[in-house]
């Protein structure tokens, strides 16, 4: 098993593999992480599985408890509520910057991954892919290493939600609609219409999630 693993450090191989399992929900929400299992099936010792964990949980993915180990984070309403606030927050500033810099290449990085979403409408796996490209490409253009960061951990924890807005009836449908709107600010170049149509945007998708 070890041969799989990269030049990476092995905890961070780890982490990545659990992280992945938690996505996927082999490791479902509440679920408790039975060390002595991973460490037989990976072929490695406790220390860099323990490592692994105490990443996760600085992300959010995973909860230490007491005496009682490592459990798969479940995510609350309040405590989605919180994230998508923050993501609003976060990314419209984002998309308030992009806007104001009007920069041609992006936008059209950006188009191009519009049209993707356009044509992916109808695979929902497709379409969350492409999303989050957009999404990550916004945020890498408005050029804060540190927003960017902290978008990327609460994204993971977005991902714990057993219900994610995209898979609601008609959410893919009413995201591409806000997309065109964020499209057509950012073109425009009014960063408070970007600003505003993305925390719009950002909104439905809680109201959709919970």
């Amino acid at each position: 098993m070890n041969a799989l693993f990269t030049t990476r450090p092995l905890y961070e191989e780890v982490a990545e593999r659990l992280r992945q399992r938690i996505f996927n929900r082999d490791l479902a929400p509440g679920a408790w992480v039975d060390e002595s299992v991973f460490t037989a099936e990976l072929g490695i010792s406790r220390t860099p599985l323990r490592e692994a964990l105490k990443v996760l949980a600085t992300e959010g993915l995973i909860t230490m408890k007491p005496r009682r180990g490592a459990y798969v984070t479940e995510v609350s309403e309040q405590d989605l509520r919180d994230v998508f606030e923050l993501l609003a927050l976060l990314e419209s500033d984002a998309a308030g910057v992009v806007a104001s810099q009007k920069n041609q290449q992006v936008l059209a990085r950006l188009d191009a991954l519009h049209q993707q979403l356009q044509a992916s409408a109808q695979d929902r796996e497709a379409f969350f892919s492409v999303n989050e490209q957009f999404h990550t490409l916004l945020l890498q253009s408005a050029g804060n290493r540190w927003r960017e960061q902290t978008v990327g951990d609460l994204r993971k924890v977005m991902k714990l939600n057993r219900h994610h807005s995209l898979f609601k009836t008609g959410r893919v449908e009413e995201s591409l609609k806000e997309h065109a709107a964020i499209m057509a600010a950012l073109h425009a170049g009014n960063a408070n219409a970007a600003t505003q149509a993305m925390r719009h945007h950002m909104m439905q998708g809680l109201e959709a999630a919970a």
